[in-house]
């Protein structure tokens, strides 16, 4: 438990001269806008994730046999725009990749952007959305989120992938100690996976209780945040800027 603890500590709040600086908990914080944006998107929009590509590949899969409640333009749409986002993301990554500080702030400025965009489509939509905004808003919000993932891949912070949890839950099992394993970054991966549901539960919260639209605009309050703190720590010539 103290090594667990430890870890989930080392994540949020790591060591002055880690290999990987402060990008843990600034990943932590991607993470955690990730399940307020899905959360918006799955409940807002009808049955589509802006984030979890697996979800909209199982959906669109049912929405092509015409399962009611799905839709196969959204589905497709949303991987469409993610494989945009991811395309952009990668090619910042290719630009920035030598200063991880200065790919992180780049991404985050293009994602905040696609996301104030979001949220003023949203603001400005009606609750329920109508196709005329749900598209645009599938269109700018996967985009953010395919660069976002583009870029947690470039920065190569193990466990810490922002989107997908199925390796990270399938981690803290498969190397526990009941399994005969070491334990090895069972509080990070945990760490990771109660930031999306919390930014899932928030974000439900926001759309079922108070307004629609704000769960998009913590998301994008989340990200300056994350914007400004890479840009500021990575003035220094720190260890961790460096791929």
């Amino acid at each position: 438990m103290s090594s667990f603890l430890a870890d989930v500590r080392g994540t949020l709040h790591p060591q002055p001269g880690g290999r990987h600086g402060p990008l843990p908990p600034l990943l932590v914080g991607l993470t955690f806008v990730t399940g307020l944006v899905d959360a918006f998107s799955y409940l807002v929009l009808g049955h589509v994730f802006v984030a979890n590509m697996t979800g909209n590949v199982v959906f669109l899969g049912f929405a092509v046999l015409g399962a009611p409640g799905f839709s196969l333009v959204a589905s497709a749409l949303a991987l469409a725009m993610f494989w945009c986002g991811a395309l952009a993301g990668g090619r910042i990554g290719v630009r920035f990749g030598q200063h991880r500080a200065h790919l992180l702030t780049v991404a985050v400025s293009v994602q905040s952007a696609l996301l104030a965009v979001s949220v003023a489509l949203a603001a400005v939509s009606g609750n329920p959305v109508s196709n005329g905004y749900r598209y645009p808003l599938i269109v700018a919000m996967s985009l953010a989120m395919g660069v976002q993932n583009a870029t947690a891949r470039k920065l190569a912070v193990p466990d810490l992938t922002t989107t997908v949890l199925t390796l990270t839950i399938t981690g803290i099992a498969a190397d526990s100690p009941i399994a005969g394993g070491q334990g090895t970054s069972a509080g990070r991966r945990a760490t990771s996976v109660v930031a999306m549901f919390l930014g899932a539960l928030i974000g439900a919260t926001f759309v079922l209780h108070v307004a629609m639209v704000l769960p998009l605009v913590a998301a994008l309050g989340a990200l300056v945040a994350v914007g400004a703190t890479s840009h500021v720590l990575g003035r220094t010539d720190a260890a961790w800027v460096r791929p």
